[in-house]
């Protein structure tokens, strides 16, 4: 009798059992999604086919001055790639994603910055398209990086009255160290760095990252043999310095940072390599009076570019 009494009751609320649904859909469900993003409209099957079209596609090889495209993979690390500015070129995402806030932020930052497609795909496609990691719904393709010649270098900065000041890495794999050398040149006035083109960190998204946007301005350019483009530059007359730790002279004691220079750093735990340690002008060593016996690319470069720019000041 109750039963139906509730059943014919004509008063209007949520009825008993049913689970918050009116509660539920009151709430608010962000931002409308682009039209890409949206099923059944036009924008979005034309994303889907273009979607399709692009990740059966082969992906480009490095050759030449650039780099192999790259993908970023899962909600956290997509969406901070964005937040720092890594250049992108298409944004995918699942379909029908649970639309959380990483999601909505990542589709956020893509349309506010322009440029990056938005494209849906399946499952299985990303999947194939990530050799099955965990990309969690969400993929950025980085582009290829444009990389410089290491003449380009010198270069621009006879060309703006300066005398060159270039930091060159040997052996250094880590992008966080490239990222953090990048950084570190542009904040002393440095016109470049030059990376060996095979076992050596390229300009990946965590290179960008790590150079907090300076990798906008401060070129990077790739050797195919670091010790003809070190002998290329000393032709042109300047003076290549090694960082090593059995330096004859330290950091303090070289003139030579006066005028055009390149600096060479190793990576942290061999050094400099025999051929590139025999090519230099000069080997000096950074004093560590703390009993430290080395440090890693990033902060060797700039304690370097730090004494130069104060010189040069």
């Amino acid at each position: 009798m109750a039963a139906n009494n509730r059943r014919m009751s004509g008063k209007k609320g949520a009825q008993v059992g049913s689970g918050g649904q009116r509660r539920r859909g009151l709430e608010g469900k962000g931002p409308t999604p682009p039209a890409e993003m949206r099923k059944g409209h036009k924008k979005n099957r034309v994303a889907g086919a273009k979607a399709k079209q692009t990740l059966r596609r082969p992906a480009p090889r490095g050759r030449g001055g650039k780099s192999a495209s790259e993908l970023v993979v899962g909600r956290n690390p997509v969406v901070e790639a964005l937040r720092e500015g890594v250049p992108a070129s298409t944004l995918y995402v699942q379909q029908f994603i649970d639309n959380d806030e990483r999601v909505r932020e990542a589709l956020q930052l893509a349309a506010e910055r322009g440029g990056i497609n938005l494209m849906e795909a399946p499952r299985p496609e990303l999947d194939r398209m990530t050799n099955g990691l965990n990309h969690q719904g969400l993929v950025l393709q980085v582009p290829p990086y444009e990389y410089a010649h290491p003449e380009d270098l010198a270069g621009a900065a006879y060309d703006g009255g300066q005398d060159p000041l270039i930091v060159a890495l040997d052996g250094v794999t880590d992008p966080r160290n490239l990222g953090a050398v990048v950084r570190s040149v542009s904040a002393f006035g440095g016109h470049g760095v030059v990376v060996p083109e095979r076992r050596a960190a390229g300009m990946t998204a965590g290179a960008w990252k790590t150079s907090a946007g300076t990798a906008a301005r401060t070129p990077v350019a790739r050797a195919t043999n670091l010790t003809r483009a070190l002998e290329g530059y000393k032709k042109a007359g300047i003076v290549v310095v090694g960082l090593a730790a059995d330096g004859e002279a330290e950091v303090g004691e070289l003139a030579a940072l006066d005028g055009p220079v390149v600096i060479v750093v190793g990576s942290e735990g061999k050094g400099l390599s025999r051929l590139v340690s025999e090519t230099c002008d000069h080997r000096v060593r950074i004093p560590m009076p703390g009993g430290a016996e080395s440090l890693n690319a990033g902060v060797a470069a700039g304690i370097v570019l730090y004494e130069a720019a104060r010189r040069r000041a």
